[in-house]
């Protein structure tokens, strides 16, 4: 065998040895984790958890993804489902937190409408004892008042058809998906439909609450015989509450007040405001009047 020959052989069959650890080498790397990838991995791991009610861990899960998942398809999705972590395991302070971030970071996001809502009922929850600070009261009616503006209520009987239809052509061809695709918008409609409703019960509620708060402090300043306090909180409920349960016993605290401060003409004033809006008072109240005209002809 001539040298030339040996030589081109020799090469040829290094060249092929060099390919197979080459091809060995690459079969054998690992796959290149990106940071998007970790991310969905995580949040798949983080709805399990939450499903599974383990709210500690999905929330330890989502707030390590809270970066990672920033401006990218995950981020609202990441944000709502932290917020309902927090809500559902009663940690409604930052629940509300975490669903205004949402709002603000992806204000454009489908979940945007419950994610208001939860907002004033993660205020709603934090409410307290109508004789402790109200701050979270107030913030609860005005979350519920801008959930109501931004989302007035559609039309609950065409949804509920839509909701009746789709649920019996679903009876006769269950496996249709345009029938399911509508039955489960038709579905998602009432469901918002019914947090509409809710909204609207809860905030007269809230208000009287309000209402009872400065009714009982007005009372307290009664006890402690400063009238001209008391009748600062009496006038806040007929001015901002006169629609809930307080307003007649506000004008009546007020009337009595005025009295016991000796400000006659005042009381006067008063009562007849007072039996415009309530005539069939006017016997109730026929004793103080009597009490206010002998003292004003006194004078």
């Amino acid at each position: 065998m001539s040298v030339a020959r040996y030589f081109s052989r020799s090469v040829l069959m290094l060249f092929a040895i060099g390919l197979l650890i080459s091809s060995g080498c690459s079969s054998s790397k690992p796959a290149v984790t990106t940071p998007t990838t970790l991310a969905t991995e995580g949040y798949a791991k983080a709805e399990k958890m939450y499903g599974n009610k383990d709210y500690d861990g999905a929330a330890l899960t989502l707030e390590s993804l809270l970066v990672t998942s920033r401006a990218t398809a995950l981020e609202d999705h990441v944000l709502f489902l932290l917020g309902k972590t927090y809500y559902n395991s009663g940690q409604y302070l930052l629940s509300s937190e975490i669903f205004t971030r949402l709002l603000k970071q992806v204000p454009s996001t489908p979940y945007a409408q419950i994610a208001q809502f939860l907002i004033a009922k993660s205020h709603e929850k934090l409410s307290p004892h109508y004789a402790l600070d109200q701050q979270e009261t107030v913030k609860a009616i005005d979350q519920f008042s801008v959930f109501m503006d931004l989302y007035p209520a559609p039309d609950a009987s065409k949804i509920l058809s839509d909701v009746e239809t789709y649920r019996e052509l679903l009876k006769i061809n269950p496996e249709n998906p345009l029938y399911k695709e509508r039955y489960q918008k038709a579905n998602t409609e009432l469901a918002k439909v019914d947090t509409l409703k809710y909204a609207e019960k809860a905030i007269p509620v809230l208000r009287d609450k309000l209402a009872k708060s400065a009714y009982t402090i007005a009372q307290q300043y009664v006890q402690l015989k400063k009238y001209k306090a008391a009748v600062i909180f009496y006038d806040e409920i007929i001015k901002r509450y006169s629609d809930t349960g307080f307003v007649q016993q506000a004008w009546e605290g007020k009337i009595d007040a005025l009295i016991k401060r000796k400000k006659w003409f005042e009381a006067g004033q008063v009562i007849d405001q007072y039996l415009q809006l309530y005539p069939l008072k006017l016997q109730y109240m026929k004793g103080m009047r009597d009490k206010i005209d002998q003292n004003l002809k006194k004078n």
